[in-house]
């Protein structure tokens, strides 16, 4: 069984990732480190969230010691349009350190189960930033499990935000809801 180090975004997107790889015969180690989410309560809340659900994932999770946020805002002040490019970098860069420090075998994400997510921008970025650290980049297509994981989730009550945790996203999310109220 391969080890992977596996980096999470939150809980319910952990809900059907974690499963399908196990599935395929890895051995899951979670990692939740996510300096950009927005404000501070809404990292707690995501991390309580996950915490929570740890165990009937039925797997060990490294959380982050510090809520950093300055290191997202670091990372994608110069160029807010590549800012997902930058996050995803961010993310994987940390993971892929601590795969190498656990000795994994590989590492991944889960927000490779999200429809929302840049797939080409993660691939690339985890398959760079694997060779780089000497850590494989385990690319899978989660998104199949989408409309089950949603249900999934939904069983069991869970914290599901409804934008990706950066500043950003946040804003964007309440621009179009507010053009959607105006036409």
């Amino acid at each position: 069984m391969k080890n992977l180090y596996l980096h999470i975004c939150c809980a319910p997107c952990s809900a059907w990732s974690v499963p399908a790889l196990r599935e395929e015969g890895f051995q899951v180690r979670g990692y939740f480190y996510n300096p950009n989410i927005h404000p501070f309560s809404e990292y707690l809340r995501r991390s309580e969230a996950l915490s929570s659900y740890q165990s009937d994932l039925g797997i060990d999770i490294d959380y982050a010691r510090d809520y950093r946020p300055e290191e997202y805002f670091i990372a994608v002040i110069d160029s807010l349009d590549e800012r997902c490019r930058h996050c995803y970098e961010l993310r994987l860069r940390s993971t892929a350190r601590e795969a190498r420090r656990r000795k994994s075998d590989a590492f991944s994400t889960t927000l490779l189960f999200s429809v929302y997510q840049k797939h080409d921008l993660l691939r690339e970025a985890g398959e760079r930033i694997g060779k780089e650290e000497g850590v494989p980049f385990l690319y899978r297509d989660l998104r199949p499990g989408w409309e089950e994981g949603g249900r999934s989730y939904r069983e069991t009550g869970l914290y599901r935000q409804n934008y990706c945790g950066c500043i950003f996203s946040e804003k964007e999310r309440i621009e179009h809801k507010l053009m959607r109220n105006k036409g």
